[in-house]
């Protein structure tokens, strides 16, 4: 409840899941059975990069500002840098402000789709309230989301993808209680997409997470994908960040091979960013 994701909006964790999130929302829209989208930790929806919390990190300007005037970027990199540019309308060389995934997915969303929006803090979830007061497409709930996912799941569509990306101040301990949220979760919808999304300190941390993962997702294939800044041997900072995916998108692991190796070179650091995707389990 102490967390602000004001202060990381726009970072290299913030691309790397919204970039992936806008694919998984194509690849329902290529269908025209409407769809559902859970968003368990969604926050207020929109930050201001100019506001004291994103100019004291910065953490912006090595994330999307490194992608606004890249030359050549792949096809799923430009889809990002113009989604965002649309959504903040600020002049073509900066960006005002910074969409979180709940605005992310509303523009994307077609009139028939539908999306319900969790969040716990209470101002954040006011301000999301009034970003989206408009959108009769959403339903905002100011509410824990693991056990949102308990109470509001199957909704009536058959199609969805839920996100969940908590701000894991629990630490290692946040992956029980994705766990358990999950367990339920592909009981009451088992054919959605499931995207967690998880900071990268100690490799340790991630692979008991990462195995139970494949042993009950039941049939469906569990995906990987991770970008890395530093060695991933460092409880003292942010080293990287992945995104599991459940029930991917058919080859979508080759889409993610298409612009990962250019996100880890345009976002590298103190050296040349490295990047990883692998099935944990595939049937």
């Amino acid at each position: 409840m102490n967390y602000r994701h004001a202060f990381h909006a726009g970072n290299f964790a913030d691309v790397l899941k919204h970039v992936i999130l806008i694919e998984l929302l194509q690849a329902l829209k290529a269908k025209p059975a409407p769809f559902c989208y859970v968003d368990t930790h969604a926050a207020r929806g929109r930050y201001d990069l100019s506001g004291e919390a994103a100019r004291r990190t910065g953490e912006h300007r090595d994330g999307v500002l490194r992608l606004l005037d890249a030359p050549a970027l792949p096809a799923a990199l430009q889809a990002y840098v113009e989604l965002v540019r649309t959504l903040d309308g600020a002049s073509a060389d900066t960006l005002a402000s910074y969409p979180g995934s709940p605005l992310i997915a509303a523009r994307l969303m077609r009139a028939q789709d539908r999306a319900i929006a969790c969040e716990l803090h209470e101002e954040e979830a006011a301000v999301l309230k009034r970003e989206l007061h408009h959108d009769a497409r959403f339903s905002v709930h100011r509410r824990n989301g693991y056990e949102a996912l308990k109470a509001l799941l199957p909704p009536a569509q058959k199609r969805g993808l839920v996100l969940i990306d908590p701000p894991f101040e629990a630490q290692a301990g946040e992956f029980a209680l994705i766990e358990a949220a999950l367990s339920d979760a592909f009981a009451r919808w088992p054919n959605a997409i499931y995207a967690v999304w998880y900071p990268i300190k100690l490799r340790e941390t991630i692979v008991p997470f990462h195995r139970w993962l494949a042993a009950h997702a039941g049939a469906a294939d569990v995906l990987v994908a991770e970008l890395l800044l530093h060695p991933d041997n460092s409880p003292l900072r942010l080293n990287g960040c992945g995104m599991a995916i459940v029930n991917p998108p058919w080859r979508y692991d080759q889409a993610l091979e298409a612009w990962l190796p250019t996100l880890a070179e345009r976002l590298a650091q103190e050296r040349a960013g490295s990047w990883r995707v692998e099935f944990l389990k595939r049937n």
